[in-house]
């Protein structure tokens, strides 16, 4: 079998958990990676154990021995660096959202198709296996017919003002900053598990800290909380800090959930609630071998992941048996499996979020921010 030969694009936060979920594939190197300007190209080299680490992401992807690239940097730059590197002919792994707008995932789209290099979006949740049993529950119709889905993305990591982040910036992030970061994934997750598409939304938007105080040095994802007041300088905000959303899904379904990144004692709190005619499912992230379903005239039950008890189209999503938990780090490594399978073979099946996908993603985030500027429904797409 013939190693194939990646790069990241980025190495933050997001990096660190890339590089690990490469190295756990067997059949991927991690060649080399890009890193932002005034990083210690040192210390990355160090940190990631990558010899190749250099300041100039070009560089990488006009390298006609790497086979694929993971862009892992501020939402700004997923379209142009995706673009440049699919016309390279190099595949790519984009994170979420895939892009700012939906005219620039749109072309990320066309660029895709002309060239035909494999192309993911990095919605990573949909991999954890007690979710991929809750899609074969669905698709068998063991929910019945689903009406109501809901829940919630809730986490805590900006609840101060003296919080801070490159996402709290649109220049860097977008427009959209709760919504797009994780309302993204949680939009993506009910589609995905019900096959249905939102077609509808009513939301209300909150920006609760009006400005916030932005460390004069850099700082990383989920950290940087303990800095002086000297350390800081005020700034004004424009990104969103909560959502409430009302959606519909097909013709049917119907529900709601919240963001937030404000909600104390939240640290990664997604939980995906669906109710059919037959009985009810609910999965929660922090507790992410366990998945809750619900009777009307039966005892409820809390089941363990086991692959040898679930649907055999999701067993393949779980590398270890029952008792042994399978989580984040996991997700991302079941992903990126099926991401190279692809890139090794252009035959094999596509069992991964496309650049497609990331683009309704898009309309669905704009749809999302229209409705709170408008106080109305607005149709996605």
């Amino acid at each position: 079998m013939k190693k194939l030969r990646t790069a990241i694009i980025g190495s933050g936060f997001m990096g660190k958990v890339h590089a690990e979920a490469i190295r756990r594939l067997g059949n991927v190197e991690l060649a080399a990676i890009a890193v932002g300007p005034g990083i210690d190209a040192a210390a990355v080299s160090t940190s990631f154990g990558v010899e190749r680490v250099t300041s100039d992401w070009m560089e990488i992807i006009n390298d006609s021995t790497i086979d694929a690239v993971h862009v892992l940097t501020p939402n700004a730059l997923h379209a142009p660096m995706s673009i440049a590197a699919m016309k390279a002919g190099r595949a790519v792994l984009c994170e979420k959202p895939v892009a700012i707008t939906s005219a620039e995932a749109a072309e990320m789209v066309e660029v895709a198709e002309q060239t035909g290099v494999a192309n993911a979006v990095n919605h990573n949740l949909r991999y954890y296996p007690v979710v991929q049993h809750i899609r074969q529950m669905i698709a068998a119709g063991e929910l019945g017919d689903v009406l109501i889905v809901q829940g919630t993305y809730s986490q805590d990591w900006l609840l101060y003002d003296t919080d801070y982040n490159w996402r709290i910036e649109a220049a860097d992030n977008g427009r959209s900053r709760v919504v797009g970061d994780i309302g993204s994934h949680w939009m993506d997750m009910v589609q995905h598990l019900t096959g249905q598409r939102i077609t509808e939304v009513c939301a209300d938007t909150a920006i609760f800290h009006k400005t916030r105080k932005k460390p004069k040095g850099e700082v990383e994802t989920f950290s940087g909380k303990m800095l002086r007041p000297e350390d800081y300088q005020e700034i004004p905000i424009t990104t969103e800090d909560f959502a409430s959303v009302l959606v519909r899904l097909g013709d049917r379904t119907r529900g709601a959930y919240t963001v937030s990144q404000m909600s104390a004692g939240c640290k990664n709190r997604f939980q995906v609630e669906i109710f059919g005619t037959k009985c009810g499912v609910m999965w929660n992230q922090e507790s992410p071998d366990q998945l809750w379903i619900g009777h009307r005239n039966s005892p409820n039950q809390l089941i363990v992941k086991d692959p040898s008890l679930m649907h055999p189209a999701a067993a393949s999503f779980a590398d270890l048996p029952g008792g042994h938990s399978e989580g984040y780090d996991d997700a991302h490594k079941q992903l990126y499996r099926r991401f190279y399978r692809r890139v090794a073979d252009p035959t094999a099946p596509i069992d991964y979020p496309t650049f497609a996908d990331g683009a309704w993603g898009m309309k669905c985030i704009e749809a999302v921010m229209e409705s709170g500027e408008k106080r109305a429904w607005v149709k996605v797409g």
